[in-house]
């Protein structure tokens, strides 16, 4: 038998607006003003780097289209935990909670965090420095470990926002749509301004830089491209908030995934109109080195803005969907039992927030969270495609089961998908087969802590 559920429950405060700013707001963040410098030292060319990206984004709305399929017929808190548990069995839901909770939603959030202080540092580079330390050995060659005034300012910003959502889904929902609006306003500003101010050139599109080249080449910017696509699928980790799910949640997760894959297209347009090839393959701040070029020092501060704004989004929504993860779990009775309190007043699985929020704030201080993160990726697409795979499985499985959305172009969209994710999977495996073996690890560590809740709730 599962833990015994919360005497209350979950309440759906967030309408369509919140939860297509959910899809916007989380997957657009630091990305698209940094990847296209992977992307064309991989490609050579701008047209190549466009086929990158609208491969990663066909992928994207293959998964998207997919998804909507599950999160109409299962709108229930946890998203993929819910999907995984109904077409493979608890073991398989349990490994995506568990690697969510401790490495890939944490690791993601403590990431973001040091994204925003570091832009932050561009107007107060004083953050930079080092605040003190703490006499635990995991600095470089096993030294104290150093804590610099940036870090504890990302920390308080993950703790601010995890009491914000603790109060109430409804207030965290607000909050994403604001700064959601904010941040797409600012990064429209920032096209129209290149590709409306005379300032490029279309001969840059016809320009090229040294290339790597190959099929390892490509699938390493299509990697950088999927990292920047990457979180359209959250909004279904809150979908017993959501009103109406069956008819909002495939239009959030449909027509966000496509918005922001228009985004990313004209954003490029932009890049590449002003700058030539050679040029963003030298720009660790492609967006930034853009606005210098045409205003000077002002216009690298507006990017940076836009950035901080764009990277608050993307944490807000990381932790209001992330949260629900690990109180899905502890529903089920596959985790600690007061994860899945709700709070009385507020509605929210308040212990659940500030657990992943403390995690996440202690991720950040270790300096390790990125190591982590690089090594979950290889099971995460393991478990991204059998999610994926998981409408053909439930197809056959629970033909019966109600659908309000059924994905369009099945079974073509899903294999597609399935199929994109076995080759990420691969080549991931060959050319990190250390960081593969790793993350391997890290969920194996979870599974006698699955045996042991297993047996409690049995």
């Amino acid at each position: 038998m599962s833990a015994a559920p919360s005497a209350v429950s979950l309440k759906r405060d967030l309408g369509l607006w919140s939860a297509v700013a959910i899809v916007v707001g989380t997957v657009i963040g630091s990305g698209i003003f940094i990847v296209p410098n992977v992307m064309i030292r991989n490609m050579g060319t701008p047209g190549m780097v466009f086929v990158v990206w609208v491969t990663g984004g066909l992928m994207s709305l293959s998964g998207a289209l997919s998804y909507a399929e599950l999160s109409a017929a299962m709108p229930g808190a946890g998203g993929e935990y819910v999907y995984l548990r109904e077409a493979y069995g608890p073991l398989w839901s349990f490994i995506y909670g568990w690697t969510q909770m401790w490495v890939a939603k944490s690791g993601s959030i403590a990431t973001l965090a040091t994204a925003f202080f570091l832009y932050v540092a561009n107007f107060h580079p004083e953050l930079k420095q080092t605040a003190g330390h703490i006499p635990i050995p995991l600095g470089p060659s096993g030294a104290p470990l150093e804590v610099s005034y940036g870090q504890i300012l990302g920390m308080a910003l993950i703790l601010a926002l995890g009491g914000l959502n603790y109060f109430g889904v409804k207030i965290g929902g607000g909050v994403q749509v604001l700064v959601t609006i904010c941040k797409v306003s600012l990064i429209f500003a920032v096209i129209a301004i290149g590709l409306g101010t005379g300032h490029g050139d279309l001969a840059n599109f016809r320009s090229t830089a040294p290339v790597t080249g190959g099929i390892a080449a490509f699938f390493t910017a299509l990697v950088a491209a999927l990292w920047a696509y990457d979180g359209w699928n959250n909004v279904s980790m809150v979908a017993s908030e959501i009103r109406e799910p069956q008819r909002n949640l495939p239009r959030a997760l449909i027509g966000g995934t496509a918005a922001v894959m228009a985004i990313y297209l004209l954003a490029n347009a932009a890049y590449f109109y002003v700058l030539p090839a050679k040029a963003v393959a030298a720009s660790d701040l492609v967006a930034a080195d853009m606005m210098r070029k045409i205003f000077g020092q002002a216009g690298a501060n507006m990017v940076s803005i836009a950035a901080m704004i764009s990277i608050f989004a993307a944490l807000n929504g990381s932790i209001l969907t992330g949260s629900r993860v690990p109180y899905a779990m502890a529903l089920d009775g596959l985790f600690f039992k007061s994860v899945a309190k709700v709070h009385p007043e507020f509605r929210t699985p308040g212990i659940s927030i500030l657990a992943l929020s403390v995690w996440s704030a202690i991720l950040l201080l270790s300096g390790t969270y990125d190591q982590l993160f690089t090594c979950v990726i290889f099971a995460s697409w393991i478990l991204y495609g059998m999610t994926t795979a998981a409408v053909v499985v439930l197809r056959r499985k629970r033909p019966d089961m109600p659908r309000p959305y059924r994905t369009f172009g099945y079974p073509a969209i899903p294999i597609v998908f399935v199929a994109s994710a076995l080759c990420l999977v691969i080549s991931t495996l060959i050319n990190h087969p250390r960081e593969s073996l790793i993350g391997l690890t890290l969920v194996l560590i979870g599974l006698p802590f699955y045996y042991r809740w297993a047996r409690r709730r049995s």
